[in-house]
């Protein structure tokens, strides 16, 4: 990226800080929730929310909505009480589950796990713990990061037993306990460990321990072919346009995604955490210690434990928070115990920024400054290839990208980058990637995306520059590895 001149610089910062004067000014004589409220209409005004919302401020819920549609083809809005699935939020149940059965004297964290799966192979089995699966220190490969995963192992239905087979017998990519990195092979099997600890299903097991209990009536594990009252719809954005999620059988997300839920319901589990109705205090506590850095901030049992910083010296608050991915939806629960404060987002239109959300919601808690949303440059400049042609698209985005109109996301200029090379526009595909490279210097996915598209234009050279930088910047891209071993060969 070029450098900035001083002059440039200068400008910059006064126009950032007649913004943020400007937003300060906006939110005086407003309430929390009416500034909640503006912030969350202009982000589904610019289609960067389709989803539910529920915040609690000091315990009390001050703000929950729906916005956009629960089904799209028969109009059907998004509620409070509409469910949605949560991908990796239900590692917190998970979690929770496994915690309990300590407490019940079943399992022990520090076991191996072969103790509660003699089937498991001994080599791994007898040095990976169950507070190694917990705090992703296990070494196990990540099962959805598999070359095969899309294509092969996600439509299908597995047991647990019959998918745990599936990554078992594979090597260890480091030794347990030596570093953090997400494994949803993992949670998978802490599902597993939990049906044979306990002699139920997940299911029935997570049902009778958390869901009763708390009276979550509208909280579950979700099957496709299960007729579920007020059940969102899944879609992906491409462009300004939606589709239906891609399927996914939800056998293979299991114990690491496969609940369903609301923003009323996500309320009361927050609520019961502050409690020790679920979990004596002790057992209860372990779920939030950092055990291992992980990113930013570190990782819990199931939670990521971050500071946010608002801008002041020794002003920081502890987060405890998770997100959550899965076919046509991204979710997440933000909690600041110390406050009681709850931020839950639950989109069903796939990608959306809720972090970015998140944290202007939690700087209006504490009436700190923060960010209105921008429109996005990659879906409005790809309008203008489509309409105009590369040039006049690069034209655009050069105008455009230091505007204080539009914002450079990465995923959203990836998938802008997708929808060219998928209508066969492959030239105009590579800048686009090639923009977001520059944008994204330190993205193993700008590059592999690159690499692709060169690939399809048939430069095998410069798709193979780029696949290697993508696996230099991403250790963990399998697919990239496996695309440079096959265009590699002589």
């Amino acid at each position: 990226m070029k450098q900035r001149s001083k002059d440039f610089a200068v400008k910059t910062i006064l126009i950032a800080l007649f913004i943020q004067l400007a937003t300060v000014a906006v939110s005086i004589g407003q309430t929390k929730t009416e500034q909640i409220d503006k912030l969350m209409n202009l982000y589904s005004d610019y289609g960067q929310f389709n989803g539910s919302i529920l915040v609690a401020d000091a315990g009390k819920v001050i703000y929950k909505k729906g916005f956009g549609m629960a089904n799209m083809e028969w109009n059907i809005p998004n509620q409070p009480d509409t469910k949605h699935r949560l991908g990796s939020v239900t590692k917190q149940f998970t979690s929770m589950l496994i915690l309990q059965l300590v407490e019940q004297g079943k399992l022990k964290l520090d076991a191996p796990i072969a103790t509660y799966l003699p089937d498991y192979p001994k080599a791994s089995g007898d040095r990976i713990t169950i507070h190694h699966l917990l705090t992703h220190t296990s070494g196990i490969p990540n099962y959805t990061s598999f070359p095969n995963f899309v294509k092969e192992l996600s439509i299908n239905p597995y047991s647990p037993e019959a998918f745990v087979k599936k990554f078992a017998d594979l090597p260890l990519e480091f030794t347990p306990g030596e570093k953090f990195a997400y494994s949803n092979s993992g949670y998978f099997l802490l599902g597993y460990i939990i049906e044979k600890a306990s002699g139920k299903t997940y299911e029935q097991f997570l049902q009778d321990n958390i869901l009763t209990p708390l009276k979550m009536t509208n909280t579950g594990f979700d099957h496709h072919e299960t007729i579920l009252k007020n059940r969102a719809s899944g879609y992906e954005k491409n462009g300004k346009n939606y589709l239906n999620a891609s399927y996914l059988d939800l056998s293979i997300p299991y114990a690491a995604g496969s609940l369903y839920s609301t923003v009323n319901d996500l309320y009361l589990w927050d609520q019961a955490l502050y409690t020790e109705q679920l979990l004596s205090k002790k057992n209860k506590d372990l779920l939030f210690n950092s055990y291992i850095p992980a990113g930013p901030g570190h990782y819990g049992y199931g939670w990521f434990i971050n500071k946010a910083f608002n801008g002041e010296k020794n002003d920081s608050l502890t987060v405890v928070e998770h997100g959550g991915g899965i076919n046509g939806f991204n979710t997440l629960v933000s909690r600041i115990p110390s406050d009681k404060n709850l931020v839950v987002l639950l989109n069903n239109s796939g990608g959306a920024k809720l972090n970015e959300m998140n944290t202007a919601i939690r700087n209006i808690l504490y009436n700190k400054p923060y960010n209105m949303p921008k429109k996005s440059l990659a879906i409005a400049f790809v309008d203008v290839i489509l309409e105009k042609g590369i040039a006049a698209g690069l034209t655009y985005f050069k105008e455009n990208k230091n505007s204080n109109t539009y914002a450079i996301n990465e995923n959203e200029m990836n998938s802008a980058g997708y929808q060219l090379l998928q209508t066969g526009k492959i030239k105009e595909a590579i800048e686009v990637f090639k923009l977001n490279v520059e944008a994204f210097p330190q993205s193993g996915n700008a590059y592999d995306s690159l690499g692709e598209a060169y690939l399809k234009n048939g430069d095998k050279k410069l798709a193979i520059i780029n696949y290697k930088k993508s696996v230099e910047l991403d250790p963990n891209n399998a697919n990239g590895k496996k695309v440079l071993d096959e265009i590699s060969k002589p």
